[in-house]
């Protein structure tokens, strides 16, 4: 590994963000601990570069012992068979006294577009006609934000990254993204998952936004 070389761990990694994740991170020459729930179903995971194991993103003791020796986290988990505020929550919870506990500093979470402001306090999931069942899970995420505000403290650098509504796993790498703090980007509002690794990667390599919702668009 050469001076610029981080450890990268990953929790979600088998989804199709953390896969993206884990690509990225390994072709820029970082080593890369990819966590997972069930390590059987993701061996195609493992490869040079990466050691898969299993873990929790919502249990403080897991991401302690697994983020030890990391440079940042991604956390890219989702559970869609518990409650959006129950998960999302934990797993703030879980990363904000687990990496301080494992002494990791960075921290990069995925957030989802319905958070974003169209207009000065004013939410995509305000808006009067917006499904109640996207609201809920879109709480979730409100939930985590406002959680990792309270309670990450100063040690932990944190950022929430917000793909737009139409995040593409087959969409063409294009090797470059938009990004706005807290509003929705103008335009198409779509992003290849390649591109969103990009600016995952971006961000640990060259921290430049801090505690915020950062929208990422093509």
């Amino acid at each position: 590994m050469d001076n610029d070389s981080k450890r990268v761990v990953i929790f979600g990694a088998g989804g199709r963000v953390g896969r993206a994740a884990v690509a990225e991170a390994v072709a820029r020459g970082h080593r890369v601990t990819a966590v997972v729930r069930d390590p059987d179903a993701y061996r195609d995971l493992e490869g040079a570069g990466v050691t898969l194991v299993r873990g929790d993103a919502t249990d403080a003791a897991s991401v302690a012992a697994l983020a030890a020796g990391h440079d940042a986290a991604v956390n890219a988990a989702v559970r869609l068979d518990v409650p959006s505020v129950d998960f999302f929550t934990a797993a703030a919870k879980a990363m904000a006294a687990g990496l301080k506990e494992a002494g990791v500093g960075r921290l990069l979470t995925l957030g989802i577009a319905t958070t974003l402001e169209t207009a000065p306090g004013v939410r995509i999931m305000d808006a009067p006609d917006f499904p109640e069942r996207y609201r809920t899970f879109s709480q979730g995420h409100v939930a985590e934000f406002e959680l990792l505000t309270a309670e990450a403290g100063p040690e932990l650098d944190w950022l929430m990254v917000i793909p737009p509504m139409d995040l593409n796993a087959e969409a063409e790498r294009t090797g470059g993204y938009r990004t706005a703090v807290g509003t929705v980007l103008d335009g198409p509002g779509r992003i290849a998952h390649a591109d969103l690794a990009l600016a995952l990667l971006d961000e640990i390599e060259r921290p430049c936004h801090s505690r915020v919702q950062l929208a990422v668009s093509s």
